[in-house]
């Protein structure tokens, strides 16, 4: 589907600020597109991956590559490069003015806000979310555990340093140790084809968000930035509406269909299509 670009139709923002309005609870599913308009960067294909690391293009060296335990054994400097910069550029972002309008809503709702969100970029927890409310499928780039692993233990990052030379996507020295075995650590982020990834953090946030939906009565999924290339957040979409009768607004500049007339799809980023939402909330 083509980029549509142009204004939203305004009986498609009124819908979608109704079903906020007349929710329970507030669940925002979030992928890759949450964050483009904080600045970071889209990995959405092989050239838009090379054009934000060009040193790997050079390299002929996908996402799916990088993105794999293997990059850590067959290149651990150019691995923890890449995930490095990430970590680097991510604790640096600030998180767009749609975090906070989202944070608004759900403190109007009787049940409140809860996120799922196949990011691994920790932005809502940076933008002031309850960190107990969000569901991070993927894992975290903020917390690291053991390549092997020799142990369960999953540990903060905090504020460790990572000096890596931007330009050739390389760690300069050492790569992060794991404080158990002295082996070399790696992100607690499941990757493709990924058997080592420990999910115990990941799993108790999940056990917390299905907490939240049992007490739901009247729960609209908010659907932003995520298509079906990467589907963990569709799928979880997928099972709220058919699971909890969940309604469902869905936000995506080129994947905005909806399963039904029910449901409403804005085709546009995150931050122009909660700013359109929240003028229709305010009555601007």
């Amino acid at each position: 589907m083509a980029l549509t670009s142009g204004p939203l139709d305004p009986q498609a923002v009124a819908r979608a600020a109704g079903l906020i309005a007349d929710a329970d609870a507030l669940v925002v599913a979030a992928g890759a597109g949450m964050g483009v308009d904080s600045g970071l960067p889209d990995f959405r294909g092989t050239q838009g991956f090379w054009r934000a690391y060009p040193a790997l293009g050079q390299a002929q060296l996908d996402f799916y590559t990088m993105a794999s335990p293997q990059a850590f054994i067959d290149h651990p400097a150019r691995a923890w490069g890449f995930y490095g910069h990430r970590l680097n550029l991510y604790r640096a972002t600030r998180p767009h003015a749609g975090f906070g309008l989202l944070q608004r809503w759900g403190m109007d709702l009787r049940q409140g806000l809860a996120v799922f969100t196949s990011n691994v970029d920790g932005q809502f927890q940076c933008a002031g979310f309850d960190p107990a409310l969000v569901h991070e499928c993927h894992g975290s780039i903020h917390h690291w555990q053991c390549m092997l692993p020799c142990c369960a233990a999953i540990w903060p990052a905090a504020d460790a340093a990572l000096d890596v030379d931007e330009a050739q996507c390389l760690l300069r020295g050492a790569p992060p140790a794991c404080p158990h075995c002295g082996g070399m650590a790696r992100p607690n982020v499941l990757m493709f084809g990924d058997g080592q990834w420990l999910s115990q953090r990941s799993d108790r946030q999940a056990a917390a968000l299905a907490r939240f939906l049992s007490a739901a009565r009247r729960p609209v999924v908010l659907e932003i930035g995520a298509g079906t290339a990467v589907p963990s957040v569709r799928h979880f979409t997928a099972h709220l509406l058919q699971a909890h009768g969940a309604r469902l607004v869905r936000i995506n500049p080129r994947e905005w269909q909806v399963p039904s007339a029910r449901d409403v799809g804005l085709p546009a980023g995150a931050g122009a299509a909660l700013a359109a939402i929240a003028r229709q909330i305010d009555g601007a």
